[in-house]
């Protein structure tokens, strides 16, 4: 078992003060957007077993069959398959969407045989992989997710009252082509032929109806206002009308979203635990300076209305509260121990609040005690109070926002009073 020392990534949209409020140190001055506990190469955590710091790549690349267990190592290879992360959004992140597996190793593989370099701005594939994710939050937490029914994305845009935007609202109402593609494929149908005209659309020419769009948004209020304030960080940009097209989500703390391949989301406020397969495949689609590629973004974006996935922790023996999600590579859970059943962040993610009913203590009248099973990699983290770890052969106190590392072969038992999320492999 061993104590993490995790990087920062100072990404423009991030909070100064969320995580550094969480992890008890002073702001920088800069935003600090998202912090990494795992082995994704782009930023490693680091340990120390005695002989100097390493990277939790290094540990594992020595001896995958003991860090990650057998198990793992036969269904994902020799590497950690999950990035766990505490995200903290201060303005909206880019709209995007991830790839299924097949449509990564495809674009994947045609870049590389293309001898597009890997760290260029225009590469739309760092990996094979892909990279469903799960964010629970800490703080009340916003974010899109997922097309709306034509017909309800019509009626938003028809709202604004934008004789600009009457062609879009023509093509949500026809039905005849809605009804024509009933696949994810999303050929012929209206969200498709609205996407694609508002991405391919010259930025300068659609810019002005953007304004006026979010000068009425923000006049309206109401179901508008998240969009009002997406215009203010984004002016101009047509992401702010193709995420009219979104469903709007609002999380309370203790709750979670799920985000499969093909649905198209963007996170907007919030501190939250997130967890993904280790990938880093990512295709933009607005509310960024960054590429968007128009044609391989249609061909893996799922048109049809997606309702978000929202999740509530589900009790399990042991007092642990899962998050459950259709994937093998990561598996989120939460132990509130000895707290009273509460959850343990409030809306500034500095104390303590209720959670709304989304907590439930520990099976054990609250004393605060839980086993951690071994059988596969772990990471731990602390979110609230200390958690004190005890394996066979070591013992680690975490204080909020600070993390573990722990070998499949281990067992833990934890004590509280805290609130520690438990990350491993659903195998």
């Amino acid at each position: 078992m061993d104590s993490l020392d995790n990087t920062v990534r100072p990404y423009a949209w991030g909070s100064h003060t969320a995580i550094p409020a969480l992890l008890g140190t002073a702001p920088t001055g800069t935003p600090q957007a998202e912090l990494w506990m795992g082995a994704h190469p782009g930023a490693p955590s680091r340990l120390d077993r005695g002989a100097g710091a390493v990277t939790l790549t290094e540990i594992i690349r020595a001896d995958p069959q003991a860090e990650l267990g057998p198990e793992t190592v036969a269904a994902f290879g020799p590497r950690l398959p999950f990035l766990l992360k505490l995200l903290a959004a201060d303005a909206p992140l880019s709209l995007q969407v991830h790839p299924s597996r097949s449509q990564a190793q495809t674009g994947f593989a045609d870049e590389e045989r293309r001898g597009v370099p890997l760290d260029a701005p225009h590469r739309n594939y760092k990996d094979a992989n892909h990279k469903p994710e799960l964010l629970c939050a800490l703080t009340p937490f916003e974010g899109l997710c997922g097309f709306r029914p034509a017909a309800e994305a019509a009626a938003l845009l028809e709202g604004l009252g934008i004789d600009d935007l009457k062609p879009y609202v023509l093509a949500l109402r026809d039905r005849q082509a809605a009804d024509a593609s009933p696949s994810s494929s999303g050929r012929g149908h209206p969200m498709r032929e609205v996407l694609t005209a508002l991405l391919g659309a010259d930025r300068a020419a659609l810019a002005p109806t953007v304004d006026r769009a979010a000068e009425a948004a923000a006049r309206l209020g109401g179901p508008y206002a998240p969009y009002a304030g997406i215009a203010r960080h984004h002016p101009g940009d047509p992401g702010v009308l193709a995420a009219l097209l979104l469903h709007h989500v609002s999380l309370r703390p203790g709750e979670a979203l799920y985000l499969g391949a093909g649905v198209p989301h963007a996170y907007l406020s919030g501190l939250g635990v997130e967890i993904m397969a280790n990938s880093d495949n990512v295709l933009r689609c607005g509310l960024t300076p960054k590429h968007v590629d128009v044609p391989e973004l249609l061909r893996v974006v799922r048109f049809e209305p997606t309702e978000p996935a929202l999740l509530r922790p589900e009790p399990r023996p042991g007092g642990e509260e899962v998050y459950p999600a259709p994937i093998d590579e990561f598996r989120l859970s939460r132990y509130v121990l000895g707290t009273g059943g509460t959850d343990s962040t409030d809306s500034t993610g500095t104390g303590r609040g209720t959670g709304r009913g989304t907590g439930r203590g520990t099976e054990d009248g609250g004393t605060g005690r839980a086993v951690l099973p071994a059988g596969g990699p772990q990471i731990l983290l602390c979110t609230d109070g200390t958690v004190t770890l005890r394996t066979q052969h070591a013992e680690l106190t975490l204080a909020r926002g600070r993390s573990a590392y722990v070998p499949a072969s281990e067992t833990v038992t934890a004590t509280g009073p805290g609130t520690l999320f438990r990350a491993t492999v659903a195998l």
